[in-house]
């Protein structure tokens, strides 16, 4: 039986606090390769914190427009490797014959880190020949509800009020309620977990949801978001430029330095505006 994942790990440190010098235990995010593969071929190793592995392997097929709907993944489970290494730390897919990739012909493999996303991932211009379709032009949300994400965030990041050393995403419908909420060492690893369990979940597209995440808004959680039918992205940090330009073209909803009673609009203002949903 593969062993249970732990996210956090538990080591002896010394604190220099004003002068004076103590041993303490102190708690720190586990950081492990996950190796996702299809059928018997490796297509992917990412770094991650373990936990939800199924999410974020599912996560990652569809964002990276492997699968296009839930339904080309005939099964998704935690493999044994043959040689008794990385035990518990692989899964491995079974897709249906119209998504499974053809190994011979891809110019690459997918290799992920967790700083990073997927290195040397193709310009704006692959995003745009996906066809990709913009998000829902009827959502709203008002700001009063928009201000008030942040400490729904943080109250239910629990392995961050640990170690301090998580990014996180979290999902929520118009009124604020909080849908699902998953973290990692890399924020589009928490980002692919999020989309993977709204996928597993039938929730897909994601037309009346809020994407939050901690830190900054990148180009490659804008992607994700767009391909999941996202509306609106909101980040506690800055966004970059390419994140920026790609929310602009497709028509998504893009907000930073979501702090407080103070946030920056940077695309798709119309949906920011009115009352509040009623329950």
């Amino acid at each position: 039986m593969p062993r249970k994942s732990r996210s956090v790990g538990l080591t002896q440190v010394s604190e220099w606090d004003d002068g004076k010098l103590r041993r303490k235990d102190d708690y720190l995010a586990a950081e492990e390769p996950l190796e996702i593969r299809v059928g018997d071929e490796p297509l992917s190793v990412t770094m991650r914190t373990p936990g939800h592995d199924r999410e974020l392997a599912a996560g990652f097929l569809f964002t990276e427009g492997l699968i296009q709907r839930r339904e080309q993944i005939v099964n998704l489970e935690s493999a044994e490797p043959k040689d008794g290494t990385n035990r518990g730390n692989v899964i491995q897919a079974e897709l249906a014959p119209d998504a499974a990739p053809d190994f011979v012909k891809m110019k690459r493999h997918f290799f992920a880190a967790s700083s990073c996303g997927i290195c040397g991932k193709a310009s704006i211009d692959s995003i745009r020949a996906r066809l990709l379709a913009a998000p829902n032009p009827d959502f709203r949300l008002d700001a009063e509800l928009l201000v008030r994400l942040p400490d729904a965030l943080r109250s239910s990041q629990d392995v961050f009020q640990r170690t301090g050393g998580l990014h996180a995403a979290a999902l929520f419908d118009p009124r604020g309620k909080l849908l699902v909420l998953r973290e990692d060492i890399g924020r589009h690893n928490a980002v692919d977990k999020v989309i993977g369990w709204a996928l597993l979940e039938g929730h897909v597209p994601l037309a009346d949801s809020v994407l939050l995440v901690s830190g900054r808004g990148g180009f490659e959680i804008v992607q994700k978001a767009i391909i999941a039918g996202v509306p609106l992205v909101a980040s506690v940090s800055a966004p970059s430029s390419l994140a920026v330009q790609l929310a602009r073209e497709l028509r998504l909803t893009l907000i930073g330095f979501l702090r407080g009673r103070r946030f920056v609009i940077y695309a798709g203002e119309e949906r920011v505006a009115g009352q509040a949903p009623k329950k």
